[in-house]
């Protein structure tokens, strides 16, 4: 019996790492909710809502049960076991205050504005890239595009 040659080990190695045979995790998908109202009428459906509206990149319109109206970013949130535990942080729109929103307090939220950086991921970026590149654009730079 005989030892694998340096150039058989190395073949072996190399079949290991083939990128046909390696295993793919699937991407993120990312479901749209720009102008999506949802239906909170449940403690599940209104945590639900509020954690896509936190994964969200645009504004968020949140009435509370008050009948008062805040529209903004939610840049925080906290779940706790019950909803009166649970809170949103939000930087509403016309102001730079920073609000602290109950869950129990939350009467209906809707997904009101825009998502600035729907269709400007990375893969987007590469694809215009190169698309301009191809196209003969001599003036290309690596500067990212503005959100707005």
């Amino acid at each position: 019996m005989s030892a694998p040659t340096h150039a058989e080990r190395h073949a072996t190695a190399n079949a290991a790492l083939d990128p046909e045979k390696l295993e793919v995790a699937p991407g993120t998908v990312h479901e749209s909710v720009e102008g999506w109202v949802p239906d909170v009428a449940t403690e599940s459906e209104l945590r639900e809502a509020l954690e896509k509206a936190f994964d969200f990149r645009g504004d968020v319109a949140i009435t509370k049960k008050d009948g008062s109206k805040i529209e903004g970013y939610i840049f925080d949130r906290v779940t706790g076991a019950t909803l009166e535990s649970s809170f949103v942080r939000v930087l509403p729109r016309d102001s730079n205050q920073r609000v602290k929103i109950s869950y129990a307090e939350i009467a209906a939220l809707a997904f009101s504005g825009r998502d600035p950086a729907a269709g400007k991921s990375w893969e987007a970026w590469v694809r215009k890239y190169w698309e301009k590149k191809s196209s003969g654009e001599g003036n290309l730079t690596i500067q990212p595009e503005s959100l707005e």
